[in-house]
């Protein structure tokens, strides 16, 4: 509990600090992305809840833009933020320390902001065009799963910063088989409301930016950094979008 109480403090704004059974020790900030997945239901369900209330009264394009707003606001866009210095590194730097250097400075670059204007505009267009119960199941399942396929980045790489370079002033733990079963759990537990199993292709395409990015940082900086972990979520959440998309073509 006191690992799962440590995510929802780190990925979210909500002031769970304010709670006693929240306040935990800086030795589980170690495994938070180990339960990244966990806060997936916190926000995927603050997002269907907006996205499926706001249509009610209001035209589906809104309420979509409402949806996404509410989960910048629970989590203080700190994925997006992830995002643009993740691009800005990657796309202004041409080696490991450069990249590094880039993606620590809190200004935001050309590539970054290219980055979250294209995020944004397939966001909107590929949930707006979903009918809005596939719209909402989507949601549910991207959200969590997302994370848990991100959250696998510790199994193979290691972090590229020294611990007190890095923002936590920690390094993530790799994750274990406890952390691993409770986040899978949380992960594919949503599947289950899929409303055809042929929507299940959609999973490949996450899984294939999965790697790709792992390749990527492997060659241009040999690990990862926390910026990496927030591009690596919302771009395989954007890309199972893309295949649910897909899928509704053919259904």
């Amino acid at each position: 509990m006191n690992n799962i109480a440590a995510a929802l403090v780190f990925f979210t704004r909500l002031p769970f600090w304010r709670l006693k059974c929240f306040n935990v020790s800086a030795q589980y900030y170690k495994e938070v992305i180990n339960y990244w997945a966990v806060v997936g239901w916190l926000t995927g369900g603050v997002m269907v809840g907006t996205l499926w209330l706001g249509s009610l009264i209001l035209p589906h394009s809104i309420a979509v833009i409402l949806a996404l707003l509410s989960r910048l606001l629970i989590t203080g866009a700190l994925h997006e933020d992830g995002l643009a210095d993740f691009f800005d590194g990657f796309g202004g730097g041409n080696n490991k320390e450069r990249i590094l250097e880039i993606m620590k400075d809190s200004h935001i670059g050309t590539y970054g902001v290219l980055s979250l204007i294209i995020y944004f505009l397939l966001f909107f267009s590929l949930l707006n065009n979903m009918p809005i119960n596939i719209a909402c199941v989507s949601i549910l399942i991207a959200d969590p799963l997302c994370k848990f396929i991100s959250s696998l980045i510790t199994l193979f790489l290691s972090y590229a910063r020294t611990a007190e370079t890095s923002k936590l002033k920690a390094v993530y733990n790799k994750i274990s088989f406890i952390p691993f079963a409770i986040s899978a759990i949380f992960a594919f537990l949503p599947l289950v409301l899929i409303p055809d199993v042929y929507f299940l292709i959609a999973i490949i395409f996450p899984i294939f930016i999965f790697f790709l990015l792992i390749f990527l940082m492997k060659k241009k900086i040999q690990g990862y950094t926390g910026d990496c972990c927030g591009a690596m979520f919302l771009l395989c959440e954007i890309s199972f979008y893309l295949g649910i998309t897909i899928c509704l073509k053919f259904v």
